[in-house]
């Protein structure tokens, strides 16, 4: 990988060199955070692991050696955090805002391609153990040499390529047709659109049908974290039919995640007097109908998507379909 360089200033210039280390973390702060990521498969682990990889910078920053780019030795101090957690738990699956991905040309675009921040292709690389995971993401994400990527893990460039070969062996069997089916469908068209509108208004009406007419024959339903997952048309609307006569009521609004159409669900309550934040949920539309759902019961993220936490009453609302 190239880069630009970094120069570590003395205890002399403290000042000259935060002021250096502020505008590296700057310009750096995204990809790593994608890089993080993709790793680890959680947006809260992945700033958090961020903020790490800054900090052990700026604690080794006398230690730097100007051979390798600035970027690269970012690289290495994130992929070996985000390996040191992965040998310890595994973060839960998350979906990650698109309005965080970086849209403008230059050395992070490769970071942000449709394909490889899907749902889909963090699913399936969860199944590789951490070293591969990190060889797959280097080589076949961020186009990283077999050496630049061996120097990285501290590792030999035999022991790098037969951990890419397992890897890719592993996402061969779970999708053989390669990264065409990891991708999300192309930017949202005025179909995509209309899918979408008529996804809320199944759920604000209450209306099992109206959504159950909307799956694909092979759709997907999971719900995070660790609730369960549904494969199939069939029994699919079955789970829909049942939730939606949960008593209470919600709202839905459009978003976006992992380069997918996404929506956030709002919760009122028996006797409450606002909606409250409840789960994102990403879809993933093909040939006009949904073959995904991926629902994420986790309100705290709600912040990360610019969302508020409630929303008051100001339109019709339907019973709540939960799970």
């Amino acid at each position: 990988m190239t880069g630009p360089s970094f120069s570590v200033g003395t205890g002399m210039n403290v000042a000259v060199d935060a002021t250096r280390f502020a505008e590296l973390t700057r310009r750096h702060h995204r990809e790593l955070r994608v890089h993080c990521y993709r790793l680890l498969g959680s947006l809260d682990a992945a700033e958090d692991h961020v903020q790490e990889v800054f900090l052990r910078a700026w604690r080794s920053r006398e230690a730097f050696e100007e051979r390798a780019s600035a970027r690269t030795w970012l690289y290495r101090i994130a992929t070996n955090a985000c390996l040191d957690t992965l040998r310890r738990t595994t973060p839960p699956l998350q979906p990650y805002p698109d309005h965080l991905l970086d849209e403008r040309p230059g050395p992070d675009a490769v970071a942000i391609g449709r394909e490889t921040i899907s749902l889909a292709f963090l699913a399936a690389i969860q199944l590789l153990p951490p070293r591969q995971r990190a060889v797959l993401i280097l080589r076949d994400v961020l186009s990283w040499t077999a050496g630049e990527t061996a120097a990285l893990l501290g590792t030999s460039v035999p022991a790098a390529n037969s951990a890419l070969q397992r890897a890719r062996a592993t996402l061969r069997e779970r999708w053989p047709g390669g990264r065409l089916e990891w991708s999300p469908a192309a930017l949202p068209d005025p179909a995509q659109r209309e899918l979408l509108a008529r996804y809320i208004a199944a759920h604000e009406r209450a209306d099992p049908q109206a959504l159950v007419d909307l799956l694909h024959e092979d759709i997907r339903l999971t719900i995070e974290p660790g609730v369960g997952e549904w494969n199939g048309r069939a029994a699919v609307a079955r789970a829909l039919r049942r939730d939606m006569n949960t008593p209470g009521r919600w709202r839905m609004l459009p978003t976006a995640a992992n380069r997918q159409p996404a929506v956030a669900a709002y919760v009122r309550g028996a006797g409450d007097t606002v909606f409250r934040s409840f789960a994102l949920i990403v879809l993933r539309p093909e040939a006009g109908l949904l073959a995904a759902m991926d629902v994420f019961e986790t309100p705290g993220l709600f912040a990360a998507f610019g969302l508020p936490a409630t929303l008051d009453d100001e339109q019709p609302t339907a019973p709540l379909m939960s799970r």
